[in-house]
């Protein structure tokens, strides 16, 4: 499939990373798997969604992934939550479908009312069906190399970079944004020896960046890749990008112009080697990510853990 667009046309120089080919790319073979798993199994992974309030923005998120669910043969639930909504309620929901044996993973949109603690709500999730992978356990597993489930937006990027063709390994990459969603699990994946790609797609040398990081523009310029995670529209501009590098865009910033991402994709695309747009970069990837691991989690369930 072609994932790779030169656009000449539009006077840039770098190779657009067709984000949403890949995510149909990597859909097709989850969904042959996913036929091949309840064919030999007899079992439907299953993926319950839990929203809390009417976030517009949640509410387009979770409807992306109920579709996704679909596509990909996996049964899916939808919990909606008013917004008052307790705590204890929301732990009462979580504690029910731990125990349920027909959900595989659990997925907690966020973000949670401001009343609720949000890391007392993922927390509650079981481990085994924690597909988001934010559970501690979780987080623990992927830092010694051995993980239950991979963070789906980190994972996205790891399967983008190698499907068009970039090979990380012994390169410098440069993270900008130490969040746990993205940042601080993205170092972990890209610093492992192997990955679901194999070892191309592993093994390079990390700078992970953050808002205190002296000479910023200075050390990005250094980086083969950089992956701008930072959450500030163009923050990443042409002159803190090497020619000829490898720009991943995982920002979604909603400004007066419409979406636009964390790098300043006009001026950067015409320094770069490759670059991912916003929208159809890296978003279509996280979603398919979590159809990756929800069916990953209904194998647990055959194994026993």
């Amino acid at each position: 499939m072609e994932v790779l667009v030169q656009l000449e046309v539009l006077d840039v120089s770098a190779v657009i990373m067709d984000g949403k080919a890949i995510s149909k790319e990597i859909q097709t073979e989850i969904a042959d798997e996913v036929s091949q798993f309840v064919e030999q199994s007899g079992i439907t992974p299953c993926l319950a969604a839990v929203l809390v309030g009417d976030d517009p923005a949640s509410e387009v998120y979770v409807r992306n992934k109920h579709r996704a669910c679909e596509r990909a043969g996996i049964s899916s639930q939808m919990h909606r939550l008013p917004a008052s909504t307790s705590e204890e309620e929301l732990l009462e929901l979580i504690a029910r479908l731990n125990a349920a044996e027909d959900v595989h993973g659990i997925l907690i949109q966020l973000p949670l009312p401001a009343s609720i603690d949000t890391l007392k709500v993922l927390d509650a999730v079981a481990p085994g069906k924690d597909v988001d992978a934010f559970h501690p356990e979780n987080v623990g597993l992927i830092s010694q190399g051995r993980p239950r489930f991979l963070p789906c937006t980190p994972h996205g990027i790891q399967q983008l970079l190698d499907r068009c063709g970039i090979e990380v390994s012994g390169k410098h990459t440069v993270i900008v944004g130490r969040s746990d969603i993205v940042g601080k699990p993205m170092s972990m994946l890209l610093m492992a020896k192997n990955s679901t790609r194999g070892p191309q797609a592993a093994n390079a040398t990390v700078t992970l960046c953050h808002s205190r990081t002296r000479n910023l523009a200075e050390v990005c310029r250094t980086a083969d890749v950089i992956i701008a995670a930072i959450g500030v529209a163009k923050f990443i501009t042409a002159d803190m990008v090497k020619p000829g590098a490898v720009v991943v865009d995982v920002g979604i910033n909603r400004t007066e112009d419409g979406l636009c991402g964390d790098v300043d994709f006009d001026a950067v695309s015409q320094v770069a080697g490759h670059i991912t747009p916003v929208p159809g970069g890296v978003g279509p990837l996280t979603v398919t990510m979590l159809m990756y691991n929800t069916l990953d989690a209904a194998k647990l369930t055959l194994s026993g853990e």
